[in-house]
């Protein structure tokens, strides 16, 4: 009987394709050293893949909605504002998002080294891997040999997607790791969240939660039992479902993933479909009367979303940076 797959058979089986190609490369910068390097990820997305659906089995999308007009607004009428204050907005275009923007770069800036147990857990976001680029491998390899040894880690800042990351960079077992950052203004303190102090515990009381600890304690972290179990039985559920012919539903409906920007407003698909079937609006959604001189551009709003309800399209938002 063949051997199970270990993890990472399965991650090449599944993830083949992305980890056969980065999707950043530049240089790995510090002094007068640079270094080529690939960035890979190091984490991937978990979870059960739920999807919301009609009673027919096509998958669902969001769009933009105007709560005060009461439409639909597509995508040509979308502009970003930031907000100065509570419902206070600046509109700015992309021309000056633009240029803003940080300048393009491929490298990764290396600015100082600290220790790595002085970098507090709070501030690590996503984790990526660093591989040695073309013609790299011996100072990558003295360079990760160097900061493992010295339990140091690197903290360099870099461009990607005309964003700029703060990142670490770890070393372990002979290989580079990347771990953005969150700036520090992300990161609460207990003050700020309002915890309570704390009171000195009692002698007998602290031995006998050391004892406690000690009895519970290992090495390493046992990551192979770090599942997502909930997730697995939802699977199992599906799964079993399927195998037996339940409350399967197949669309050959094309839909795309629509990325909501935080704050936007989305309209209830569900309560827009039951307003309509109870004569509010027939098959449009409805509009208000609009008032403050705001009729001509209502008007124009609730055109547009007429005639993508007729031609069964949605309105896709750009992706708010």
């Amino acid at each position: 009987m063949p051997d199970a797959p270990t993890d990472d058979a399965k991650d090449a089986k599944t993830d083949g394709e992305r980890r056969n190609r980065p999707f950043w490369s530049g240089l790995l910068t510090f002094g007068l050293v640079s270094i080529p390097v690939d960035l890979y990820p190091a984490t991937r997305a978990g979870g059960a893949p739920l999807r919301l659906l009609d009673e027919d089995g096509t998958p669902l999308q969001r769009r933009y909605y105007c709560p005060e007009e009461d439409v639909d607004v597509p995508s040509e009428q979308l502009v970003r504002g930031y907000e100065l204050a509570e419902g206070k907005y600046i509109v700015v275009t992309d021309e000056e998002l633009e240029s803003v923007d940080p300048k393009k770069s491929r490298e990764i800036d290396l600015r100082l080294f600290v220790e790595r147990d002085g970098i507090d857990p709070l501030f690590y976001e996503h984790g990526y891997f660093l591989a040695p680029g073309e013609d790299s491998g011996k100072a990558y390899r003295l360079l990760a040999s160097v900061m493992e040894k010295s339990k140091r880690a690197g903290i360099a800042t870099f461009v990607m997607r005309d964003q700029e990351y703060l990142v670490a960079i770890l070393a372990e077992g002979g290989l580079l790791r990347a771990e953005t950052l969150r700036f520090h203004d992300e990161v609460r303190s207990p003050k700020s969240v309002g915890l309570p102090k704390t009171k000195e515990p009692s002698a007998a009381l602290s031995k006998k939660f050391e004892h406690a600890i000690a009895e519970l304690s290992t090495e390493r972290l046992p990551t192979a039992e770090l599942t997502d179990e909930h997730a697995d039985r939802i699977k199992e559920l599906a799964e079993k479902k399927s195998k037996h012919g339940q409350h399967v539903t197949r669309t050959n409906a094309k839909t795309k993933n629509v990325t909501e920007s935080e704050g936007a407003d989305v309209i209830d698909l569900m309560e827009a479909l039951k307003r309509s079937l109870n004569g509010h609006g027939g098959g449009a959604h409805p509009t208000k009367r609009a008032t403050h001189g705001k009729a001509a551009r209502t008007t124009k709003k609730a055109a547009a979303h007429a005639h993508a309800t007729n031609a069964k399209k949605t309105s896709h938002a750009r992706h708010t940076r």
